[in-house]
């Protein structure tokens, strides 16, 4: 005989909507408490839940919300993330500028970048939304969302700052990293230089997916010119503008500094998350794997920055790879042997394919909330 909480997740397709509603609602807390629920029955709840995104917005704002906290498991992971019907089905949805749970459609498929067959995303085409000015590439078609909607312009009730996340997982993978350099034929733009300029967002969410995203980029180490040149990417000041406070340096060292970071207000403060700054530092950490770049990186006076980062970040985390990060600054080159040198930043930061603090945590009453666990996102009540 089946228990009152089986019979409430029976619930979720019942012909009347407002016990679907009933239903999707009290679930959201079982979710997380107790997802072997939707296991039953070979994830028979789970494949009930997918077709309900396209039930009435308020009832597919709860069953996004429990698909959200429950594919933080890899079993349903992999159950939903490999469902190219629904994939298709979210993926309509996300751009359609009078979604309303466009930001919940954007956290699910930041969860479903976990799975590793998503990366096929990047192959993927669908019909350009109108007013979106993007091409038929899935992958364009986010990017250019997650510019435009940045402001609420395009989609009133969406911010898609969770968008950021996706782009952290896919540049995990060498197609999408290479394609984020690629200049695009529909609009001349390489797809880094549209995301790079939210280093210093006022969104927790966007910076951290987006300094996560230009990390993982910097693991193409034959970009790394491309990367650091002022007319193609010009990366450098969007990583220091962001660990950079209003400290004052010596008259020469400024002069020998990037121009956007010489005359920088008196109350400019460096950015107040220490994992995004640490992240930026083990950026410009994988930057120095060739003699070109640190030679420019010593030239342009990053070290005094770094050795103030240093100095006023109390964060472990922040102070270690500053120090790794001057003792190749400082270092005699003549000295090194250029690839053992090379071997052992890579793998000092190997592990740093990043995920945007893969450990992800919304909530559904703060859009930029985002706790430091080892889980996928999870949307709670």
């Amino acid at each position: 005989m089946p228990t009152e909480l089986e019979e409430l997740v029976d619930f979720i397709i019942h012909p009347n909507p407002q016990i679907r509603l009933l239903a999707a609602e009290g679930l959201i807390p079982y979710s997380t408490s107790q997802p072997s629920i939707f296991k039953a029955d070979n994830f028979k709840p789970v494949e009930n839940l997918k077709k309900l995104i396209k039930d009435h917005p308020k009832i597919a704002e709860h069953v996004l919300t429990i698909l959200i906290n429950l594919t933080g498991d890899q079993e349903v992971l992999g159950k939903v993330a490999s469902d190219e019907k629904f994939l298709d089905d979210i993926l309509s949805y996300v751009v359609l500028p009078e979604e309303p749970n466009a930001n919940l459609h954007s956290m699910l498929l930041a969860n479903l970048a976990k799975y590793d067959g998503f990366k096929k995303i990047i192959e993927r085409k669908q019909p350009a939304p109108k007013g979106l000015e993007t091409d038929e590439l899935v992958v364009n078609q986010l990017l250019d969302l997650f510019v435009k909607g940045a402001d609420g312009t395009y989609n009133k009730d969406a911010d898609f700052d969770h968008l950021a996340y996706l782009f952290a997982d896919l540049s995990k993978h060498a197609e999408f990293r290479q394609h984020f350099l690629k200049q695009q034929d529909y609009d001349g733009v390489i797809p880094l230089n549209k995301i790079k300029v939210f280093t210093e967002h006022k969104s927790d969410v966007r910076r951290k997916g987006v300094a996560s995203t230009v990390k993982n980029i910097a693991f193409e180490i034959s970009s790394h010119e491309q990367l650091i040149a002022e007319d193609e990417i010009d990366i450098l000041p969007y990583i220091l503008l962001p660990i950079t406070g209003s400290e004052e340096y010596d008259e020469d060292d400024t002069m020998d500094m990037l121009a956007d970071l010489q005359l920088l207000p008196p109350d400019k403060e460096r950015d107040s998350d220490p994992n995004i700054i640490q992240t930026h530092v083990e950026t410009l950490m994988l930057l120095t794997t060739t003699k070109e770049v640190r030679d420019y990186l010593r030239q342009v006076k990053v070290y005094p920055i770094i050795r103030e980062t240093h100095l006023r970040v109390d964060n472990e985390g922040v102070q270690e790879v500053c120090e790794r990060l001057v003792q190749v600054l400082m270092a005699d080159d003549a000295k090194e042997d250029e690839e053992e040198d090379k071997s052992v930043r890579i793998t000092e930061l190997e592990d740093g394919e990043e995920e945007a603090d893969s450990s992800r945590k919304a909530t559904r009453t703060s859009k930029d909330d985002d706790d430091d666990d080892d889980d996928a996102q999870i949307v709670e009540v």
